[in-house]
């Protein structure tokens, strides 16, 4: 049985804030197929996170987070200047700025580590996180941030919405779509500088990326998939924590990811658009549909050689017609429950509806 405890309550609280938020806002990452920005930008913060106890001597959540949201909103620029003003590609930018800020920030870390008080640092906890010393005002702090940065999409939603599908029609309308990607990608900094503390650095992106591709599966609607995306977020962030607090020396960060993940299988599996159930399903009716209007033609064949359509043709007759002999006499079946055609003894012939049926689909694949 779960204790839930203070500590407990706070860390699970905390961590469906950050879910939400990281969700919610990951989605528009993901459906702009930026999911690696997400990654990028949590490996950027790092030095920001080094800088501000470096300047400050400071370890309030505020003050850390509003190092890291610098240094990762300095780090998207970066890409965003290297892609715009060099042949770079996109991809290679994102490794370019995570490469070298994410090693900055270890020698940060390096050299804090070598001060006297590094001791009361602690810093180390923001590359894998340390989700168990949230306390009530760190929760707040993520809150307050996470609510600010989701008003803001709320109000710019439709410009974001025209950025997302069009952006060249949202530039022919007067939006600066500079101002747009920039103000959109601010947000994502926040979504994840704020769970930098919970889940670290290395596992942000996960948050970022996976509820809202688990959300894509279930639906093509924009607003759909980012309550949704937040939604799987709050869910994974508490699931993950309280089933960290119910095992002995399991870390709440990775538990998180790995319910995450759990949420992106079950999604990938039984989502009934895309999900590879409903593949299978739909594939196997098609498959079937398709049968039922073969055998139905070849009924409709083997009556144009006689004077009377509905003259009737042995099932094994059938059988040579197709690849699949071993399905003629099922799909006969299924013809006959559709009143398509009628048994005569042994052999099958064409009913009236049968063969308006045939003749429609006779003038379909001639069309």
């Amino acid at each position: 049985m779960i204790d839930l405890d203070y500590t407990l309550r706070t860390v699970a609280l905390g961590a469906a804030v950050l879910g939400l938020s990281s969700g919610s806002l990951g989605a528009f990452a993901v459906l702009r197929g930026q999911s690696l920005l997400g990654d990028a930008i949590s490996h950027a913060a790092l030095p920001g996170v080094a800088l501000a106890f470096i300047l400050t001597a400071s370890k309030a959540p505020l003050v850390l987070v509003v190092g890291a949201g610098l240094a990762g909103w300095v780090g998207t620029l970066c890409v965003m200047a290297i892609v715009e003003r060099s042949r770079v590609p996109y991809d290679a930018a994102l490794g370019i700025v995570l490469s070298v800020f994410f090693g900055l920030g270890m020698v940060l870390l390096t050299y804090i580590q070598s001060r006297p008080d590094a001791s009361q640092a602690g810093l180390d906890t923001f590359l894998f996180g340390q989700a168990a010393a949230l306390v009530g005002r760190d929760v707040v702090t993520m809150a307050a941030l996470g609510l600010v940065a989701l008003a803001a999409m709320v109000v710019f939603w439709k410009e974001f919405k025209l950025l997302l599908f069009d952006p060249d029609f949202a530039a022919s309308q007067g939006f600066s779509v500079r101002a747009l990607d920039v103000g959109l990608t601010t947000l994502l900094v926040v979504a994840i500088v704020i769970g930098l503390q919970t889940v670290g650095v290395v596992l942000m992106s996960a948050l970022i990326v996976a509820p809202a591709a688990a959300a894509r599966q279930w639906t093509d609607r924009l607003w759909g998939v980012v309550v949704l995306a937040g939604l799987f977020g709050a869910v994974s962030g508490a699931g993950g924590a309280l089933l960290s607090g119910a095992t002995a020396r399991i870390p709440t960060g990775p538990t998180i990811v790995l319910v995450a993940s759990v949420v992106v299988g079950i999604s990938l599996v039984f989502a009934p658009g895309r999900g590879l159930l409903a593949g299978v399903i739909r594939g196997r009716r098609n498959r079937r549909v398709l049968r039922v209007a073969g055998t139905l033609e070849d009924l409709y064949t083997l009556a144009l050689a006689h004077a009377d359509p509905r003259y009737p043709h042995p099932a094994a007759t059938l059988r040579t017609m197709t690849s699949r002999p071993e399905a003629v006499d099922p799909t006969l079946a299924r013809l006959q429950s559709h009143g398509f055609v009628a048994p005569t003894g042994e052999a099958w012939a064409l009913t009236e509806r049968g063969l308006a049926e045939a003749r429609r689909l006779a003038r379909e694949r001639t069309d």
